[in-house]
């Protein structure tokens, strides 16, 4: 096959996956709508995963879980950030509650199925709107829940770790909760070697991000647990630097 049947190739392949998952939000949003108004919380939870799985599938991706993901709460995830697929992944392989930017939630379509998974969100540019994340957190991880952040604030471009934010590790440390780094990452199916088609840096349009994931061979979704830890006295910094040298050596692992 030469270089033209190649291109039209990932063309048709990009756009057949994009139908599927354009099916699969509507999907999502009469779920939303019709179904958890019914539902328990711990039966939202299973459709939530079973509804992330599914999302992955439909973009050519399955998913390989390493590790021991948390059977109950009370604790905090924290996870390296590259993907636009990171929530989805980190979903299918263990229901969680992320803690998001705020504009998340004015996302057409997205916004309204962050919420419905129980997403909080985080007003960064105001101390106020962080204090209240902050409390909102140490209550849900109070009540045994299982919460999950990206320390490092931003997407990147999925070869090395940004610097992790240690802000949020405060409710961990006021509810006595502990912290489970996660690392995230893509290998090509085929081969098994890294893939960073579905990675977004920051100076990156999102639907170019998507679209080469589109377009890809067939990927795994690698998501790899690592063992949850207190803070042991440390402050919220020395945490946060502890907890990124533990996810930087579940990639390499």
């Amino acid at each position: 096959m030469g270089l033209l049947g190649r291109r039209a190739g990932r063309t048709l392949r990009a756009l057949w996956r994009l139908a599927r998952i354009a099916a699969h939000l509507l999907q999502g949003l009469a779920i939303v709508a019709l179904r958890f108004p019914r539902l328990q919380e711990d039966q939202r939870q299973a459709r939530v995963q079973a509804w992330s799985l599914a999302l992955l599938g439909r973009a050519g991706i399955r998913l390989q879980v390493r590790g021991t993901p948390p059977r109950a709460g009370p604790v905090l995830l924290v996870a390296n950030h590259s993907s636009w697929l990171d929530i989805p992944m980190l979903h299918a392989a263990r229901y969680c509650r992320f803690v998001s930017k705020d504009d998340v939630q004015d996302w057409p379509l997205v916004g309204t199925l962050a919420t419905a998974a129980g997403t909080l969100y985080l007003a960064r540019e105001s101390r106020r709107g962080m204090l209240r994340t902050l409390e909102l957190m140490r209550s849900a991880l109070e009540q045994g829940q299982v919460l999950a952040v990206f320390p490092e604030g931003t997407t990147g471009d999925g070869r090395a770790l940004l610097p992790f934010h240690a802000n949020l590790l405060q409710s961990a440390i006021a509810s006595g909760a502990p912290v489970q780094p996660v690392a995230l990452g893509f290998a090509d199916a085929a081969s098994g070697a890294p893939s960073y088609a579905p990675c977004w840096p920051g100076d990156e349009s999102l639907l170019r991000a998507v679209w080469r994931t589109l377009a890809a061979p067939p990927l795994v979704a690698q998501v790899h647990f690592g063992e949850p830890e207190p803070a042991a006295g440390r402050d919220r910094r020395a945490w946060a630097r502890s907890l990124q040298a533990g996810v930087e050596r579940l990639r390499q692992g």
